[in-house]
């Protein structure tokens, strides 16, 4: 059996509790070196071979599952965050699939909600945005036509820039040219509940100088939109003349 489990924003004991009893059962883990903390290979028990997939091809991490499998071992497959976003599990599902391999999918807290804490922020704000947008820039993986950031950014909803801090100048360029302004409130939260956490607020058009300003390169995220400013409205459901479910209007 083979649990895809995902290891949350980054701090050890933000993994949810069904991720962490799977780690200390397995046989064997195999982590996302290159962004999973690795204070959670603490929770392994002894004698649990432990590889990291950063060093791995895709065929090489299926080889080392092959192997459990037929050992009847259990294989814990680490992602960072939720392995469904940018996790790149599907074709590893499908090489299981392949093998006749089962396996499930224990969720784990994202690093978008990781950085949304970290600022003390609420994506969804009356009047303001009630969308959000999980993205990233094209880079060597590119991305389809429709999805570029300019396209995106026509909405100005909240949006959440995956895999993007080393090209903040060309991303700045993409959202202005696509509907933000300049001085649309911006944000860049580096490894999110992580003890080195780090974040930076500012502007569209500051984005590179923030980031340069304060040494971020790469592992961290970048969040736009009016969601960061001062206004909105208040929500509907605990205004006293708003009727719900469990309770009545209040004139």
């Amino acid at each position: 059996m083979v649990h895809f489990v995902g290891a949350g924003c980054g701090a050890a004991d933000l993994i949810t509790l069904r991720g962490k009893k799977l780690l200390e059962e397995a046989d064997v883990i195999i982590y996302a070196g290159s962004l999973v903390n690795a204070e959670l290979l603490k929770y392994a028990r002894e004698g649990c071979r432990i590889y990291n997939s950063a060093h791995m091809t895709l065929d090489e991490v299926i080889g080392e599952i092959k192997k459990a499998e037929e050992k009847g071992e259990t294989t814990v497959r680490l992602h960072t965050g939720d392995p469904s976003i940018f996790g790149a599990i599907r074709e590893q599902m499908d090489a299981l699939d392949r093998l006749s391999v089962s396996y499930d999918v224990c969720p784990g807290v994202s690093s978008f909600c990781g950085a949304a804490a970290a600022l003390k922020a609420e994506f969804t704000l009356p009047d303001v945005s009630q969308t959000v947008i999980l993205t990233r820039m094209e880079g060597r993986t590119p991305v389809p036509e429709k999805e570029k950031i300019s396209s995106l950014a026509a909405h100005r909803a909240t949006m959440v820039i995956f895999l993007s801090a080393g090209m903040l100048k060309k991303l700045s360029e993409e959202l202005i040219s696509g509907g933000y302004s300049e001085d649309t409130p911006a944000a860049i939260v580096y490894k999110a509940s992580w003890e080195d956490e780090k974040t930076v607020r500012g502007t569209v058009g500051t984005l590179s100088e923030m980031a340069e300003k304060n040494g971020i390169k790469k592992t961290a995220l970048i969040l736009v939109g009016d969601f960061l400013g001062e206004s909105y409205a208040l929500s509907k459901l605990y205004a006293p003349d708003f009727s719900t479910e469990f309770r009545e209007a209040r004139q």
